[in-house]
């Protein structure tokens, strides 16, 4: 069957809405559609997105550009392969809502925006010629139309406009067909000077095109400040035959400043009577010179000297001469010996907020850390992504705080990933701009490297004689339930092994402290090992690894032992929580949907992780993250 219409997109990076976006249009209830992707010499993962979705589905087909041609070009090359009658030119952000009803020469549809932060608003609506946007996105037009315009550069507006003036019969669609999402993360295509040089490209300009001038003018000046803005507000009004833009642009501004001032006194104020005395001196410190061979170290909210920023900062001790890492940490908690560090909210905090180059850190720094001109910020994550993070929750009821962690991402410079997967989710799900470094995890190279004998210091650190089969217990939170105790009955399962079995259990950190396991510890019956410092030295000491749904599955995997599932509750996890794929057929191996079903698999299984899992999640594990890190952040 010949395709009725062909949607045609050209992709260069923003890999990690790619799928998303095809999944939207594949899903229609249509199959006299197409697709024709345009690779536009893309230097990441989209080349193998592309590859594997037209493996899966006969209507996509790839070409892929050997080197970059821009998108009007792309959009040609996609037109002159294209096989339906019209023609949907679609970006790798949207999303199809619902396919319209193809007739007339040219649609103009109506869509609606979505933030970052997942908040929807109808956009501009398109009743006509006299409104029309400028965009090339929002309109389907007749294959044999737009061929006429396109192929000899194919920028949007010198299509667009020879097609909408050309078309016999245009027709308005009055439901919403696609989401417009804007991430901030999206790559940036042309500038506001390039639209009018479009415009002037397109020579006479009847009053239709002047007027669109002018609408598109005024949007795009709104994105400059200034002297460049009266330049082109200038070239707006040549252009538009328009007089006293500039005049009232400037005015608009003016209106605009005034209203943010009660906003700006009233930070001034909370900044002057703010009640801790050491912050409000913070400001003042901004003022110093950066230290270049400074870097502030945490993790897990000051909780400790662990994860992937302690893998980075003991080998930048080896690699960067003269670094001086710096660790904060709350009151109380300990460092080893030999770690400097501060106490949060303490002067010597303070000072080395202001004054540090490098920030390393595997969860965001608190609001009240102001990130300078010249400072570095590096995002290490702590886990590979079963459950769904950032704005991939914005549609899950009670998310309120989803702006604030998106303004705290804008921080970023670096953002560590452990694998392919984990760079697709992690930049859709925090799309502010950032380079992302695919390095593996810095905290797994220890467990790609282990030896007999660094697995025989672990063992003797916990207490395992070697005789005994130690089982790592160590389930996820679940943010729906207000009861952290475990879904396992430990104590059961424990008894059920036998004394061949050390059972060692360690909660999520936000329940480290669980009465019930202290109990169990105390009885003889398990091993509470919530206060053991390194996660990565219990893994080198376990010969199984028992969970749910926490990322320390993709981690133990690395060593390539045995990993039971505990997955009793999967349905309703996936269903309040969210996830990225199926952990019943794409897990690790064997999963259990009882505690009878685990005490049996560990009982009597020796299964290592799936092939296939260990491919996906740790190809990247050679024991080498951590200087991979090291050289491109502070090389």
């Amino acid at each position: 069957m010949a395709p009725r219409l062909s949607f045609v997109l050209v992709a260069h990076r923003e890999q990690a809405f790619l799928e998303p976006c095809l999944a939207s249009i594949l899903s229609q209830d249509a199959p006299d559609l197409e697709v024709v992707a345009v690779d536009d010499a893309s230097d990441d993962h989209v080349p193998e997105v592309l590859d594997a979705i037209a493996e899966r589905d006969p209507r996509v087909r790839v070409t892929h550009l050997g080197q970059r041609r821009g998108r009007g070009a792309g959009r040609a090359l996609g037109l002159e392969q294209a096989a339906g009658e019209y023609v949907w030119f679609i970006r790798t952000t949207d999303l199809v809502e619902e396919l319209p009803r193809l007739d007339g020469d040219v649609l103009l549809l109506q869509s609606v925006r979505e933030s970052p932060i997942g908040r929807r608003s109808p956009a501009p609506r398109q009743s006509g010629l006299d409104d029309v946007s400028p965009e090339i996105f929002d309109k389907v037009f007749r294959r044999d139309l737009v061929g006429q315009f396109g192929p000899q550069g194919f920028d949007e507006l010198t299509a667009i406009w020879p097609a909408l003036l050309a078309a016999e019969r245009v027709v308005v669609r009055e439901e919403a067909a696609y989401v417009r999402r804007q991430p901030p993360n999206a790559v940036a295509t042309g500038t506001a000077w390039d639209a009018l040089d479009q415009y002037e490209a397109l020579g006479d300009r009847g009053p239709l095109l002047r007027a669109a001038i002018r609408r598109h003018g005024v949007q795009l000046a709104r994105g400059l400040r200034g002297a460049e803005r009266r330049r082109f507000l200038r070239r707006v009004e040549q252009l538009s035959d328009t007089k006293g833009m500039v005049v009232r642009a400037e005015a608009g501004a003016a209106r605009r400043r005034l209203r943010r001032l009660p906003a700006e006194a009233r930070r001034t104020a909370r900044r002057a009577t703010d009640r801790d005395p050491l912050r409000r001196h913070y400001p003042a410190r901004l003022r110093q010179p950066l230290d270049p061979k400074l870097a502030v170290f945490a993790a897990y909210w000051y909780r400790g000297y662990a994860c992937n920023p302690r893998a980075i900062h003991e080998r930048a001790q080896e690699l960067v001469p003269g670094l001086r890492g710096v660790w904060v940490v709350n009151e109380g908690v300990a460092v080893p010996d030999g770690v400097e560090h501060v106490v949060a909210g303490s002067e010597a905090y303070y000072d080395v907020l202001a004054r540090a180059t490098y920030f390393v850190n595997n969860v965001n720094f608190p609001n009240h850390v102001v990130k300078r001109d010249g400072q570095i910020h590096v995002m290490t994550h702590h886990g590979t992504p079963l459950k769904q993070m950032g704005m991939d929750l914005a549609h899950l009821p009670g998310q309120r705080g989803l702006a604030g962690v998106l303004r705290r991402c804008r921080r970023w410079d670096y953002a560590v990933s452990a694998n392919a997967f984990t760079t697709l989710q992690f930049e859709r799900a925090y799309p502010t701009r950032y380079r992302t470094l695919e390095t593996g995890y810095p905290r797994n190279d220890v467990l790609a490297t282990a030896t007999e004998e660094s697995v025989r210091a672990a063992r003797e650190a916990v207490g395992i004689e070697p005789s005994q089969t130690a089982v790592l217990y160590a389930p996820t939170h679940r943010e729906y339930c207000d009861d952290p105790t475990p879904p396992l009955d430990l104590a059961r399962f424990a008894e059920g092994l036998g004394d061949e079995h050390v059972v060692m259990a360690r909660l999520h950190y936000f329940h480290d402290a669980h009465p019930l396991l202290r109990e169990l510890h105390d009885a003889g019956r398990i091993r509470d090992v919530a206060a053991h410092p390194s996660v990565e030295e219990l893994c080198l000491a376990a010969d199984v690894l028992v969970t749910d749904y926490s990322s320390i599955m993709f981690d133990y995997a690395v060593l390539d032992r045995p990993i039971a599932i505990h997955a009793p509750d999967w349905e309703v996890y996936r269903e309040r929580r969210g996830t990225y794929f199926d952990l019943l057929t794409e897990g690790p191996g064997a999963v259990a949907r009882s505690d009878e079903e685990l005490l049996e698999l560990v009982r009597c299984g020796n299964e290592r992780p799936d092939p296939a899992f260990r491919h996906r999640f740790t190809s990247l594990e050679d024991g080498h993250a951590a200087e991979r890190v090291v050289e491109a952040v502070f090389a």
